[in-house]
């Protein structure tokens, strides 16, 4: 396989230091991604740069990040495909910034916590399909991984640090969607407010960088028709 030169631009930044951009000159192949690039880089390079991974295909969201501007999953971001001579990598955004390009995501997970989403849903799929000796039933997985993507990509996030984010009302929209034993009137009042569901501008950022199709933009357009759908009901049945 043919191999090329590209440059890499990658943002740095260490505790007690100013933020900045250092260049590195990576040989990559037509089956490299970013995240082979960046450990590339790391091993023979630079030891110092610093970066998260985990799963290498698309399952564990660690390695989320901003490449030409673009929120991604590293570890399935072809370089080449990228079509340019120079790749430029960053954290990711809305988030505190810890070193390079590792973000903080405690805030994250604590806004999306609350709405009690199991990581294990109800499987619709092959209703028909015999389960295998041994296992009780068909399970499948939700599928957002938790990467933060959309809420770098958010408008709204990084204008307003009370707003829920997108990930957290994906979540919940599931909760109201599919309750599972949960009261579906708890988890819209935690939503029904100026820094919930209201917030948000409808850009669909969100939903367009999400690696697992979890249309988060589609799911707090449904949290608000729910909404409406039920204080129209209340108010007609007060009369």
């Amino acid at each position: 396989m043919a191999e090329q030169t590209v440059q890499f631009k990658v943002f740095r930044y260490k505790q007690g230091e100013r933020p900045s951009y250092q260049t590195y000159t990576v040989r990559v192949d037509p089956r490299t991604t970013v995240l082979r690039a960046l450990e590339q880089i790391r091993q023979e390079q630079d030891g110092t740069l610093a970066f998260r991974h985990s799963c290498f295909h698309a399952s564990c969201g660690t390695c989320g990040m901003k490449v030409n501007g673009r929120e991604v999953l590293a570890c399935v971001t072809n370089v080449l495909e990228l079509s340019t001579s120079e790749v430029i990598v960053e954290p990711l955004d809305n988030a505190p910034l810890i070193t390079d390009l590792v973000v903080d995501m405690g805030d994250f997970y604590a806004r999306y916590q609350p709405a009690g989403m199991p990581m294990i849903r109800e499987s619709e799929f092959l209703p028909d399909s015999q389960v295998p000796e041994g296992v009780e039933h068909h399970m499948r997985l939700e599928n957002c991984i938790e990467c933060g993507l959309c809420l770098s990509a958010c408008p709204v996030a990084g204008s307003d640090p009370l707003y829920l984010g997108p990930a957290a009302l994906a979540a919940a929209w599931r909760m109201v969607e599919e309750p599972r034993g949960r009261d579906p009137a708890t988890v819209l009042a935690w939503v029904d407010h100026e820094h919930g569901c209201w917030r948000c501008h409808a850009a669909f950022e969100c939903s367009e960088v999400c690696p697992s199709n979890v249309d988060p933009a589609g799911a707090i357009m449904a949290l608000r028709r729910e909404l409406t759908r039920r204080k129209i009901g209340q108010l007609f049945g007060k009369r």
